[in-house]
């Protein structure tokens, strides 16, 4: 397979799960009652030099045909208003530690690892969200370092409001009670499971890949909401 047969295949598939994700997740949103997401703090690790590949993939550098290293982790939601309606055209950024637990920051490696990075890691992502709200991104799942649970950083910018920051953690993980960040500044349960995601296998996937879904609910009503 030649490299132009590689990305082509590879923007194919990522366009075809993250139509799968969204739309096997959509049916019973509008059931449940919104909770408000709760902010959280963006960290001290924002990457000080974004990568030179800032799309939704975090596992492949441009065009490079080396994968980074971790569980592969289909990740998609909705971004919404309070009463549910989905906010178009809302730019969503991500960033992670990688599977070593380094940031891609000057000063976010992980010194109990040896301060290793995978340098095929992007660490960092966006996508502007569809007509819908839905949003997508490819990543791994994520992995604790020294004082901290695993958890995903999200940054929403949606038109005519404030940023909107906040993390997104895995559901049920045993180091989420010891964790300071979540639990000082998250005592309300309701509040709590608002920032959880359930990581569960990805149906038929011959590869361990998870599938994700993390809805990031704003306690607004932008003037582009739908």
């Amino acid at each position: 397979m030649d490299l132009f047969e590689h990305v082509t295949n590879r923007r194919r598939f990522l366009s075809t799960v993250a139509y799968a994700t969204t739309a096997v997740s959509a049916t019973n949103l509008f059931a449940e009652e919104l909770t408000r997401t709760p902010r959280q703090t963006p960290g001290p690790f924002f990457p000080d030099r974004l990568p030179l590949d800032t799309d939704n993939d975090l596992l492949i550098i441009n065009d490079s045909i080396k994968p980074s290293v971790g569980q592969v982790t289909h990740l998609s939601g909705k971004i919404l208003t309070e009463n549910g309606s989905p906010l178009r055209n809302a730019l969503v950024e991500v960033w992670q530690v990688d599977n070593e637990g380094s940031y891609l920051h000057s000063r976010g490696a992980n010194p109990q690892n040896g301060n290793k990075r995978d340098a095929n890691f992007q660490g960092y992502g966006k996508f502007l969200t569809s007509s819908t709200g839905e949003y997508y991104f490819r990543t791994i799942k994520p992995v604790s370092y020294p004082g901290r649970t695993p958890h995903i950083h999200y940054k929403v910018s949606a038109p005519g409001e404030p940023d909107f920051v906040t993390q997104c953690y895995i559901k049920g993980h045993p180091q989420n009670a010891r964790d300071g960040v979540l639990q000082r500044s998250v005592r309300d349960p309701k509040g709590q499971a608002a920032l959880m995601a359930d990581f569960q296998p990805l149906p038929n996937s011959r590869t361990n890949e998870l599938t994700a879904k993390f809805n990031v609910v704003l306690g607004v009503t932008p003037r582009d909401a739908k």
